[in-house]
């Protein structure tokens, strides 16, 4: 190797190393700079994490808590203590028991205070057992012109069989007639038309 060589080997590696150095100090003044924005974001975020495994947690007991207090109102359904308890953990799980303990024993007062139930399709399933256990025309009638009403076509069944009991046939047919061909009711429908007092 040349003289000339081993002096422009030597420039590379310092160019190499002024520019190891210059990125150094660059990362040391982003660091200085943002070395609290830096630290803020990293407890930030170790706090959101902490903070969401703790409400899972949380979450977790309150669930298996409800569940305990469900498995003990089945086992014993006139405790009071426990249906309270049910109700602060879980009331939409509440409503669904004092609903299926309605149901059972055809308790007409708790059916109508859960008809403003905010669990799922309760207040829905209420009003229709409320009208369906009254045999009131003007309920059936009320819920089944509801437009999101499970149990539409049913109470339209309920209404018409009613009907033909006070002997009002042409209005009974009316309400049959409404029920979709497409309904698993429809069959039942078509009997009555066809096999109802005329």
């Amino acid at each position: 190797m040349s003289l000339k060589e081993n002096i422009e080997m030597v420039k590379e590696e310092l160019t190499s190393e002024e520019k190891f150095f210059e990125k150094a100090v660059v990362t040391e003044k982003f660091i200085k700079k943002y070395k609290k924005l830096m630290i803020g974001s990293v407890v930030a975020i170790t706090l959101f994490i902490a903070g969401d495994i703790a409400y899972n947690i949380n979450k977790q007991h309150t669930l298996e808590a409800a569940n305990q207090a469900l498995l003990t109102l089945q086992k014993n359904p006139k405790d009071e203590a426990t249906l309270a308890t049910l109700a602060s953990l879980s009331p939409n799980l509440h409503d669904l028991w004092v609903y299926s303990q309605a149901v059972v024993s055809k308790n007409i007062k708790e059916l109508e205070k859960l008809q403003n139930s905010q669990a799922l399709l309760l207040g829905d399933l209420s009003s229709y057992e409320v009208a369906q256990n009254l045999q009131d025309i003007n309920k059936l009638e009320e819920y089944a012109e509801k437009q999101d009403a499970i149990y539409r076509d049913l109470a339209q069944v309920q209404l018409a069989i009613l009907l033909m009991h006070d002997k009002k046939i042409e209005e009974a047919h009316s309400k049959l007639s409404m029920i979709s061909v497409n309904s698993p009711l429809a069959q039942v429908s078509r009997a009555l038309m066809h096999y109802g007092v005329k």
